[in-house]
């Protein structure tokens, strides 16, 4: 009995010091990831994250080869502390911003939407992968494929989640695979991450409420918009970028809803633009187009369409405060929060009531 005694004793004291798997693994100070989010997450934003003792995530999805090596780049010319890119395979720059990652060896590599060929690579220069799943199947293909930690997705987050709620969907995650999980979807204070914890996780991933920082480029106007909404204020649906996912409940995302068909002509300009966004040839963009076609996501060809356009509404959200026509990723999280910190008062607050409650529940 004294055994067990004194085993709860070294896992309680572990959690109070807010010291996980995922911590020592990653050698950062909080169990606190950024979620990479396509226009957001830039350097400034990431080293911020990661010099107050988070895991910043670069998304790289927007980005041509050229450009996310620059960004990689930058991060390091900010940080000496670990970072990491995120990745969605299904895009037409997948491949050429992997070889990037690789030859650049970014500390740790998150992909999303696809199989990842690179894990021995990254493995092979010490890297470690985190794979986003949404679906329990997902997970245990994950593991096996070689992932040392896994980005669990809950049907509240911004974004691309499921239609499984976090509270259901990380311990049915944990008890299925053995490897480290950071919970997303629905966390963006203290309580979420004792919540997370205690449900299995080994660390937070959150979005909208680093979106909601000082450091995030997101335009004023949308950031206040958002600190409006309660959680009610998204709206789930595949109509913004061809993928079930929530966002900001606004003009231009309510307009989308309702939309009847498909805007085809606008669909082929989107897509144009994102072909010369990330600087592809037209075989390139054929051959992703193919691709995501016979992906994980099976999309066809007007989803993939829908996918361009919702590329170009999110730059004019986020960039240009013009929510009457585009649209931002947000999740219901957004209904908790009412202030703009800067990263690190976010982190060191979350951290300290997330010590007090679990101290608070033994």
């Amino acid at each position: 009995m004294r055994e067990i005694g004194a085993e709860l004793r070294k896992k309680l004291d572990r959690r109070l010091s807010m010291k996980t798997r995922i911590t020592e693994l990653f050698g950062i100070q909080h169990p606190i990831m950024l979620a990479g989010m396509s226009w957001i997450t830039e350097p400034k934003l990431v080293s911020a994250v990661s010099n107050a003792g988070g895991l910043g995530i670069l998304a790289t999805g927007p980005l041509n080869p050229d450009e996310t090596r620059k960004q990689i780049r930058e991060i390091k010319s900010l940080t000496d502390k670990p970072f990491g890119v995120n990745q969605p395979l299904n895009s037409p720059a997948s491949q050429g911003n992997i070889d990037v990652i690789l030859e650049e060896k970014v500390p740790i590599v998150n992909y999303a939407l696809g199989r990842p060929w690179f894990v021995d690579q990254v493995h092979a220069y010490g890297g470690k992968i985190i794979g986003t799943v949404a679906m329990v199947r997902h997970a245990i293909r994950a593991e096996q494929l070689g992932c040392d930690v896994l980005s669990v997705t809950g049907h509240e987050a911004a974004a691309h989640g499921a239609d499984t709620t976090s509270m259901v969907l990380i311990p049915l995650v944990a008890s299925a695979v053995k490897i480290p999980l950071l919970a997303a979807g629905g966390f963006f204070d203290g309580r979420g991450l004792a919540a997370a914890i205690t449900l299995g996780a080994d660390a937070i991933s959150m979005g909208t409420r680093f979106t909601l920082t000082q450091e995030s480029i997101v335009h004023e106007k949308t950031k206040q918009l958002m600190l409006k909404g309660t959680a009610d204020d998204t709206l789930y649906s595949d109509r913004f970028d061809g993928m079930p996912g929530r966002v900001l409940k606004a003009k231009g995302a309510e307009d989308m809803m309702r939309r009847k068909g498909f805007p085809l002509i606008g669909g082929i300009a989107a897509a144009l633009q994102v072909k010369q966004m990330l600087k592809l040839s037209w075989g390139d963009l054929i051959k992703s187009a193919i691709t995501m076609q016979k992906g994980e996501k099976n999309l066809t060809v007007f989803q993939q369409l829908r996918f361009a356009g919702g590329s170009v509404g999110q730059q004019r959200a986020i960039t240009d405060g013009d929510t009457d026509v585009g649209f931002i990723f947000s999740g219901q999280a957004q209904g908790g929060m009412n202030d703009l910190p800067t990263v690190a008062e976010v982190i060191t607050r979350i951290v300290a009531e997330a010590e007090k409650v679990l101290e608070d529940a033994a």
